[in-house]
């Protein structure tokens, strides 16, 4: 670089500087003048004074040339390549299965039904205590009952004790008093005619009285009966002295 040239860039100077500079001693003159204002205008109400502040716009940036898009090539079409023929597959046939017959469905058994279970009532103490004094009561009426049972039963077994004693007894009499009825006229009386007499005896089985209760219809023979009786007196005694009687109904027929 020659010196001319070198001279030439030194002497030029940058606006902005200028200004600034300008603007920079402008705002100190202002300052002094409002200084020396104030002092004289001391009397006076102080007045505002607005400062503007500016700066000076910046200097417009030059842009570098944008270089020149570059052509872009141009696309390689490419040919798509004929499709192959696809293999033709034959088709499989298709047979139809024919669905198997259904199965029977088995019935189903009807579940038993769980009997009901009897409705119990609910039992409280006092009737509880009342039914166990029932129940005492029924089983001491049982063992009553069973005991009058078998005393009518001894009582039954005694009195057919006494009653084929009893039958005994007047067995005896009665063939004690035959044999003293005369044979005669038993055997003069027709038939078989029966004749019943009640007889009285006294403690020593002497005879007492005699009563006719029914007759023959043979005077001859009923007077004969009734004689033989008094002959007999006194009568047989009992094999058991408590079956003695006082009253005793007797039957006599001529042919017995």
């Amino acid at each position: 670089m020659s010196v001319a040239s070198a001279s030439v860039f030194e002497e030029r100077l940058d606006p902005g500087k200028l200004t600034s500079a300008l603007l920079a001693a402008a705002v100190h003159l202002a300052l002094l003048a409002v200084l020396v204002f104030g002092v004289r205008w001391q009397n006076r109400p102080a007045e505002s004074v607005t400062v503007e502040l500016w700066e000076p716009p910046p200097a417009p940036v030059v842009e570098a040339p944008k270089p020149e898009p570059k052509p872009e090539p141009a696309p390689v079409v490419v040919k798509p390549e004929a499709p192959k023929p696809e293999p033709v597959i034959p088709k499989p046939e298709i047979v139809e299965k024919k669905a198997p017959p259904p199965k029977p469905v088995p019935k189903a058994e009807p579940k038993p039904v769980p009997k009901a279970e009897p409705f119990k009532p609910r039992v409280d103490q006092t009737q509880k205590r009342i039914r166990e004094e029932l129940a005492r009561e029924q089983a001491s009426l049982a063992i009553d009952r069973e005991r009058q049972q078998i005393k009518d039963q001894l009582g039954r077994e005694a009195a057919s004790i006494n009653a084929r004693a009893l039958a005994t007894w007047i067995d005896k009499i009665r063939i004690h008093i035959r044999n003293r009825i005369n044979v005669q006229i038993a055997d003069a009386v027709p038939g078989n005619p029966e004749a019943v007499f009640n007889v009285t005896l006294l403690p020593s089985y002497e005879v007492l009285r005699i009563s006719k209760l029914k007759s023959s219809g043979n005077k001859a023979y009923d007077d004969e009966v009734e004689r033989a009786i008094l002959k007999a007196s006194p009568l047989p005694r009992p094999d058991k002295p408590e079956l003695f009687s006082r009253e005793l109904h007797l039957t006599f027929r001529p042919k017995d």
